[in-house]
């Protein structure tokens, strides 16, 4: 075997991943789909993805749908001409043709960031709904009384995310209709800091805001630091995912924290188990996630 790999480097020669699937009917490829590469949310799971699956041989196969439901079903029909060992998928909204394909090609499969325990899937993440009851308690517990949500993307978690805030003001009697903020526009620091102009504008009296990613409320920071509007007195702020800059924004961003590395490990170590052909004893695994508590509420 040295005597091949002297010759192989002296040769440059390359290995050809297809050829060999082909040759053997299996690749050492798994492929992971995430809806973004824009920011550190999906980069942080990507990279213990890498760390768990590399060492054991596989190649690891990155797509980037955009969360477009359509772009991952071509994305999925194209990485399956791989014939992949493995496939690592953020959560379960997609295609019903994207349902199929996967399910017809009984190929090892597990959903990250969302949990289903009736669907019999395995699954690493965390309640998206329970994430945001707990937004809105916390807000609550501050004494505010006219609490509003912002979310943008509109993909399934942040919708989850919604309707779990919106569940818990309702059950606390708060619930406004008006002091929801939807929108399908990619999530940026500059939408958020746009909306939250917009809302207090036509909703002055709005004494708390939890927004859906941690860059909009960023971008509301930024601005109120602008306008003079101050955090927490005037309005508390409350973002989710927790990114590195929140800790370090002025005022200091409270945030839920979402196990973002910890959800990628354990899933590569959940398709190890599976690919070594051993039974899963726990499919659903809730990694939790955590309130961070700073100055902006």
């Amino acid at each position: 075997m040295e005597k091949v790999r002297v010759a192989a480097v002296e040769l440059n020669y390359v290995v050809n991943p297809a050829a060999r699937a082909l040759a053997s009917a299996q690749s050492h490829s798994v492929v992971v789909l995430v809806p973004s590469l824009s920011n550190l949310l999906f980069i942080e799971t990507l990279e213990a993805i890498h760390e768990v699956l590399r060492p054991r041989g596989f190649e690891v196969l990155i797509g980037n749908f955009h969360y477009s439901r359509d772009e991952e079903e071509n994305l999925l029909r194209n990485y399956m001409a791989y014939q992949p060992r493995g496939l690592l998928l953020t959560g379960f909204d997609r295609t019903e043709s994207s349902r199929r394909m996967i399910e017809a090609s009984n190929i090892p499969c597990v959903y990250m960031m969302e949990l289903d325990s009736a669907a019999g899937l395995n699954c690493v993440g965390f309640s998206q709904l329970a994430a945001g009851e707990t937004a809105a308690e916390h807000l609550l517990s501050r004494g505010r009384k006219r609490l509003a949500y912002i979310g943008a993307q509109l993909d399934q978690r942040t919708l989850l995310r919604g309707e779990g805030f919106r569940k818990a003001l309702q059950k606390a009697g708060l619930y406004d209709p008006d002091l929801e903020v939807l929108t399908p526009r990619p999530s940026s620091v500059g939408l958020g800091g746009e909306l939250f102009l917009q809302l207090l504008a036509s909703h002055p009296q709005v004494d708390a805001i939890f927004f859906g990613n941690d860059d909009l409320a960023q971008g509301a920071l930024l601005e109120a630091m602008r306008c003079g509007i101050k955090i927490p007195q005037q309005v508390a702020i409350l973002g989710f995912n927790d990114l590195p800059a929140s800790a370090h924004m002025v005022p200091r961003l409270s945030s839920i924290s979402t196990p973002r590395e910890a959800i990628g490990r354990r899933s590569a170590e959940l398709m190890l188990t599976l690919l070594a052909g051993n039974a899963v004893a726990k499919p659903v695994q809730d990694m939790g996630f955590e309130l961070k508590v700073r100055e902006s509420t």
